[in-house]
């Protein structure tokens, strides 16, 4: 019997879909055991929800990967750069609350430990401006590297804001051009199974039967293969995350040629947040809310008012398109010969924009973990499972954290968030450790961790939490260390602010390049 697993099936297109495709076809061209064949099959009136607007630094790994250029993808996708997140009115609302979430680790992050010693001084920096210059970058719109800087390099750590419906196009033509995909546009109206409980193939209503040994659920949150055919359970964490709901609008920028913000704000509202990118032609501008606490028209109140206080508006005729969810995710994603990637393994309001780099990590281990056949393919299932559901619980428990650590007391949304009953067990032991030490290494010691002690760090001090310092015989060895970094932190602000182009001016000349070298190819 030849059980090798040579043929994959992609159910559905989108980020989801196109990015599996890639990273799949990367990691598995030239396998000197067996080609490996990918279809994807996309369904032809199926749009990009694209909320998930935002990803981490990952992603530049992963475009060199699948091999796009980062001018190309630039110029293609109208993306910018993203540094981190600043936090508006998360803590108390108050007109001066706010902080970032960089993505530049501290100072001399996995030396030492800089949170103990910065505790003294709190009162006259803020933990991330004391222990990082991205904070200050993204202040000034500043980019996070030079025009000479090589792709894909940095200054300051950085990922990217896109257009997801434009990001799908430009995978979806590298990946048939470059990297021998098969693009099957057509709707999938059966799936066939056999007596051993394996999908066998997909109907389609024009290219019939489609056979595969491995099947990738992209299909949304209808999980057609995952959910409807195989019927894995659907696990709500709706109990530990509230918001349920979202308006979403595209904003035109209030000058053309204005600067663009190098961060995701995100500004706490009395149900929810409103998140707001900056694109290379638009910002796009949404709000994420529990209708437990709101209703859809005051939603929209809410919305309109942030974007005309932001210089922005929204015509009165433009409604903001309404976008429904329940945060969780599957009982197991991988079952059988199906493994589902995408909104089809589960779904969390776009906080920390978790959503496009839980689909780089799921195409990184099925190419990296790719079954050799059958057999080992339920070994592959077993720890692909166990490795996506502490993924997912670490990333609910992130979430969390900046609900619990808020003081507001101006609705019951912000009250409701921190009842006991709604927070993680090990979130709460995790907090009540930390009262009398600061996060580090080893409490996120597991090899599949997708938030640093840093990350957990700057959510935390950021939001005011104080951790009680002891002042044992080390804190008082490492102090003049820690005195050190933070002065070499402060010199290098000041150095690097100065030698850093604006955001837009970088992002105008690289798209400038890029057009001058597909205009090159196209007459070569």
């Amino acid at each position: 019997m030849n059980d090798t697993v040579s043929k994959i099936v992609i159910v559905g297109g989108g980020s989801a879909g196109w990015l599996t495709a890639g990273l799949l076809a990367s990691e598995l061209r030239g396998d000197s055991r067996a080609p490996v064949e990918i279809t994807l099959i996309e369904s032809p009136d199926v749009g990009t929800i694209g909320v998930g607007e935002g990803t981490w630094p990952t992603m530049r790994a992963t475009l060199q990967k699948i091999g796009i250029s980062e001018k190309t993808f630039l110029a293609h996708c109208t993306a910018s750069f993203k540094q981190g997140t600043q936090f508006l009115g998360w803590t108390t609302g108050a007109g001066d609350d706010r902080y970032y979430h960089p993505f530049s680790a501290p100072a001399g992050y996995g030396e030492l430990n800089l949170a103990p010693h910065w505790q003294k001084h709190r009162d006259q920096v803020s933990f991330a401006d004391a222990v990082c210059v991205q904070g200050q970058i993204c202040d000034r719109d500043l980019a996070p590297k030079q025009l000479a800087t090589p792709e894909y390099a940095f200054v300051a750590n950085y990922g990217y804001h896109l257009d997801a419906g434009k990001f799908a196009e430009l995978l979806q033509e590298h990946c048939t051009r470059r990297l021998g995909v098969r693009h099957v546009l057509d709707h999938v109206t059966r799936v066939n199974g056999e007596p051993s409980g394996d999908i066998v193939s997909v109907n389609t209503a024009h290219n019939g039967d489609l056979e595969g040994d491995l099947f990738v659920d992209c299909t949304g949150l209808k999980a057609l293969l995952l959910g409807e055919h195989y019927g894995v359970p659907f696990v709500s964490r709706g109990d530990v995350l509230f918001n349920d709901s979202a308006l979403a609008v595209q904003v035109p920028h209030a000058k053309a040629d204005g600067p663009i913000a190098s961060q995701t704000n995100s500004t706490a509202q009395p149900a929810g947040w409103v998140w707001d990118i900056a694109l290379q032609s638009r910002r796009g501008v949404g709000y994420t809310y529990s209708s437990a606490h709101t209703s859809d028209e005051e939603a929209q109140r809410v919305l309109r008012a942030y974007v005309a206080a932001s210089g922005g508006a929204v015509p009165a005729e433009l409604e903001p398109r309404k976008i429904s969810f329940e945060s969780g995710h599957r009982e197991a994603f991988w079952h059988r010969n199906c493994v589902a990637v995408g909104m089809s393994a589960g779904f969390l309001e776009p906080l920390e924009a978790s959503a496009l780099v839980m689909i780089e990590l799921a195409g990184q281990m099925i190419g990296e973990e790719f079954p050799a056949d059958r057999r080992t393919m339920d070994i592959v299932a077993r720890r692909y499972n166990e490795v996506f559901r502490y993924r997912w619980d670490r990333i609910i428990e992130f979430l969390k954290l900046h609900y619990v650590l808020s003081r507001r007391e101006d609705s019951a949304f912000w009250k409701d968030n921190r009842l006991p009953e709604t927070i993680p067990d090990s979130l709460a032991e995790n907090l009540e450790l930390w009262r009398h030490r600061a996060p580090w290494l080893r409490d996120f010691a597991h090899q599949d961790e997708v938030f640093s002690a840093a990350s957990y760090q700057y959510v935390l001090y950021g939001m005011g939490f104080r951790t009680q310092v002891r002042n044992t015989e080390r804190h008082t060895r490492d102090a003049e260390a820690a005195r050190r970094l933070f002065a070499r932190n402060h010199e290098q602000a000041e150095r690097v602010i100065k030698g850093l182009p604006g955001n837009r001016e970088l992002l105008s000349a690289l798209c400038e390049h890029a057009g001058a070298s597909d205009s090159k190819a196209e007459h070569q």
